[in-house]
């Protein structure tokens, strides 16, 4: 094999890790935009992966075949609404019972990520084995939406269009998030809320709703990178143990790609890099948990670098984490 297709087969598998970190992360920006730091990301999307193949797998049992675009409906929006059910709770907790969004967000993660495995347990239990779906409907979840003509481009075709329907989604999505910031109006409040929601207030921008349709939308979207990952990367098929770290992950590919939705789209690619380096490049002797722990390592180096200089386009919103009085304005 030669080094370039080497490097093509790693680009593939850099993207099938990433995309569910694409979505995790674009989540998470979108609900940090508001000012609510929602650490609960890793249960989030624990849900997402259990309640959408759930999804999929009852229906394939009530309907027999049901067609791919029934499917991959099925799954996104059976992950969106528990994300966006586990983020309703979490922002009654901080916006209007001004919790301590730290502490709530960890507490989160843990209810989240027992709630995802009891779930999923139970259906395993149910199904009297593994629980999966048929291997027909397997494919439409990895399938590509380009032709195979396209596909068959030396070098580039496989690299640019062999990709799942998922990765060009969350491009879509992350260009779609990027315009709402920075060209709409309602995408100019949101940021405001983030970075001074007295002044927002006082400017008769309604705080609580911007902060609680931002986290409750952005949880959902996170949750739909944790069924992507169960319907991609971990073959259809319910572990316990599959989507373990990659919420926390995305968190950290957030501060990675400073708040920016556009960057975490190569920002995901990357970090899926990094995950499945120590599977395509073994060097014995380095252990395998230094590999796991590098995209880690790069977020604090870049979070030191935006540190040093001091931009203020590189940091996080002033009004991050904390809860808002509005007495105190």
């Amino acid at each position: 094999m030669s080094f370039v297709d080497t490097l093509i087969l790693l680009l593939i598998a850099a993207v099938a890790y990433g995309t569910p970190l694409l979505f995790g992360t674009l989540g998470e920006i979108l609900t940090e935009k508001s000012g609510n730091l929602n650490l609960g990301v890793e249960g989030i999307m624990f849900m997402g992966g259990a309640f959408g193949l759930g999804g999929v797998y009852y229906c394939e049992k009530l309907l027999g075949a049901p067609s791919a675009v029934v499917a991959i409906l099925v799954a996104l929006l059976a992950a969106f609404l528990s994300g966006a059910l586990a983020s309703l709770i979490f922002s009654f907790l901080t916006i209007t019972l001004r919790t301590n969004q730290n502490v709530t967000g960890l507490a989160l993660a843990i209810f989240g990520t027992g709630v995802g495995q009891f779930a999923g347990e139970m259906m395993r239990i149910r199904a009297g084995g593994y629980v999966t779906i048929s291997n027909s409907l397997k494919g439409v979840f990895t399938a590509s939406p380009f032709p195979q003509l396209l596909r068959d481009i030396p070098y580039v075709g496989s690299a640019l269009f062999g990709h799942s329907h998922f990765f060009y989604l969350g491009i879509l999505l992350a260009i779609v998030m990027h315009l709402f910031l920075k060209k709409s109006r309602k995408g100019l409040y949101l940021r405001a809320v983030g970075e001074n929601p007295g002044t927002a207030d006082s400017a008769g921008i309604s705080v609580t709703r911007y902060k609680y349709l931002a986290t409750v939308i952005g949880g959902g979207i996170s949750a739909v990178g944790g069924v992507i990952y169960i319907t991609t990367t971990a073959g259809c098929t319910w572990n316990n143990e599959g989507l373990s770290g990659v919420g926390w992950l995305a968190v950290a590919l957030v501060i990675f790609c400073l708040w920016r939705p556009l960057s975490a789209i190569w920002g995901s690619v990357l970090f899926g890099a990094l995950m499945i380096l120590y599977m395509r490049l073994q060097l014995s002797f380095i252990p395998t948990e230094l590999y796991k722990i590098l995209p880690y390592v790069v977020t604090v180096i870049v979070l030191i670098i935006s540190s040093l200089r001091n931009n203020k386009e590189k940091q996080p919103p002033e009004g991050l984490g904390l809860a808002y009085f509005r007495e105190d304005r």
